[in-house]
């Protein structure tokens, strides 16, 4: 393979705002369509270095420069638009995390593909507020951590405490939050307050495999390690009071909780199990892709069709179990307060997803069109007046919930009519990795990064040293200039800026 020089792929880049970039149909073979993505002075500087490092001679192994991926995905069969980077965008496997793009529905050529998903599927956040304030929790904060702790399963082969059979397994896959309803663990109105309303409908438990039911089973009501985290997070800034109010957040030092997991073991091996019969399938449907990382079926295809069901069993998995540590916090705070959680009126805020493929409809040209829109490390970001979002968010757009790095401030946007247009309705999800997991444990000293957040007041449960390290603040790009690159493309707005006091990671 021919590596180009550095200043050859420049060529094929070209700023066409302040904060955004082209990358134009050439820079990868066989693209469709052009690709672009966003980033202020500071995230250019990343995305350029990357793409300078891979230009080196002798550079081999690892993922593609963010760059190339999203040329790359800009070369699949029926993608329309654009290939979109957005501003917390970094190497993944096939797709970039941070890239989405959207496939025509009515094209039969069309595909998906589950690195365009990612294998954390229905990775997401969700964020619960409290009539609580800062003066309130401060006193206990370090009780109220370890409640946190004791109450949530964290860590590598963390076990549910949710009682779960096989049989449970198989209702909850199919009917996501309705089972959790059902069993009396979530409120009616989470339900309201969830993207897709915690149940992806096409859902088929039967296309899972028993391997990763069995995977699964165990791990249901647990929060795994990696990036995810209970966050205790107090309102440091309200920029939209209007949207903040709408949320039930109305000062600043409000306490709320943010619960960041996902699919855990199951959606990997569901992500995983995909891959192999697609790979069988692209030979037989005589697909190329630029990337083996990208394997894809036709959408209409058996495999691709299978795919989609077994993926949304995997979605309605993560939202049982992102549910079910909502009914743990509830517990924790209520028991901490001697009091019940409706009169902490813990209530859901919203819920988001980060790592899905659905199914949506939007403008193209002006006429509306069916599109398979994937989002990997990206988050739906509806603009007000949109059918699929709850009534309370009418008159302001979605909630969109970015969670930043550990010890970092968090941030409640609002979706955008701008976002509609630009994005497939779609904006940032946390802060994105600058540094690799292996990088960061060569480069930080977990007593250091745990020093510092002492220093900034904030008590820390976590089961294992190592994750420190790779999850420290210096691992990532600085999601404030995340969140303000996706305020000022208008892809999103901000609302509430958020402060963590407390963290809870594995």
């Amino acid at each position: 393979m021919v590596v180009r020089e550095y200043n050859e792929e420049l060529k094929y880049i070209e700023r066409i705002s302040p904060n955004s970039f082209r990358i134009k149909k050439g820079f990868q073979p066989n693209m469709n369509v052009e690709g672009i993505f966003y980033a202020n002075s500071r995230l250019e500087k990343l995305m350029f270095d990357e793409l300078r490092n891979s230009c080196r001679p002798g550079m081999t192994g690892g993922f593609l420069p963010g760059v190339k991926q999203i040329a790359n995905v800009a070369a699949l069969p029926g993608i329309v638009g654009r290939s979109v980077g957005l501003p917390d965008i970094h190497s993944g496997y096939g797709f970039a995390i941070g890239n989405m793009a959207a496939f025509d529905m009515g094209d039969p050529t069309s595909i998906v593909s589950p690195g365009g998903v990612g294998f954390d599927i229905n990775c997401g956040v969700r964020l619960l507020r409290t009539n609580l304030f800062e003066q309130d929790v401060k006193p206990v904060k370090e009780q109220l951590a370890q409640s946190l702790f004791d109450h949530i399963p964290v860590g590598v082969g963390s076990k549910g405490i949710i009682p779960m059979n096989a049989h449970d397994l198989e209702e909850a896959l199919e009917m996501g939050m309705d089972w959790s309803l059902r069993e009396g663990y979530v409120w009616a109105e989470d339900k309201e307050h969830c993207e897709e309303y915690g149940r992806m409908l096409n859902a088929d438990p039967n296309k899972v495999s028993m391997r990763a039911k069995k995977r699964g089973l165990p791990q249901l009501g647990t929060l795994g390690a990696g990036n995810h985290y209970a966050e205790i997070q107090v309102v440091e800034e309200i920029y939209d009071r209007y949207a903040a109010s709408k949320m039930g957040i109305e000062e600043l030092g409000q306490v709320c909780v943010m619960i960041h997991s996902g699919s855990r073991g199951f959606g990997h091996q569901v992500a995983t199990d995909a891959l192999v019969e697609m790979e069988k399938a692209m030979k037989r449907d005589k697909i190329e892709t630029n990337d083996r990382q990208l394997a894809c079926a036709r959408i209409n295809s058996t495999e691709g069709q299978n795919y989609l069901k077994a993926m949304s069993a995997a979605a309605n998995f993560a939202w049982v179990n992102r549910s079910s540590m909502t009914f743990l916090t509830r517990q924790a705070f209520a028991k901490q307060f001697n009091t019940t959680p409706d009169d902490l009126d813990m209530h859901v805020i919203y819920d988001v997803s980060h790592n899905v493929a659905k199914m949506e409809e939007h403008l193209i040209d002006g006429r509306p069109r069916q599109l398979l829109v994937h989002r990997k490390g990206s988050t739906r970001a509806f603009p007000p007046h949109h059918p699929l979002i709850p009534v309370d968010y009418q008159l302001t757009g979605q909630p969109v919930l970015v969670g930043g790095s550990m010890g970092t401030c968090s941030f409640v946007l609002t979706g955008t009519e701008k976002g509609m247009a630009a994005t497939f309705g779609s904006t940032c999800h946390g802060a994105g990795r600058s540094l690799s997991r292996a990088k960061s444990r060569r480069n930080l000293d977990y007593k250091d990064v745990l020093r510092d957040l002492e220093a900034k007041g904030i008590s820390i449960r976590v089961a294992s040293p190592k994750l420190v390290q790779e999850e420290a603040p210096d691992s990532y790009k600085d999601v404030r200039d995340v969140v303000q690159t996706c305020h000022d493309v208008g892809i999103s707005a901000k609302c509430i800026k958020l402060r963590p006091i407390a963290v809870i990671k594995g």
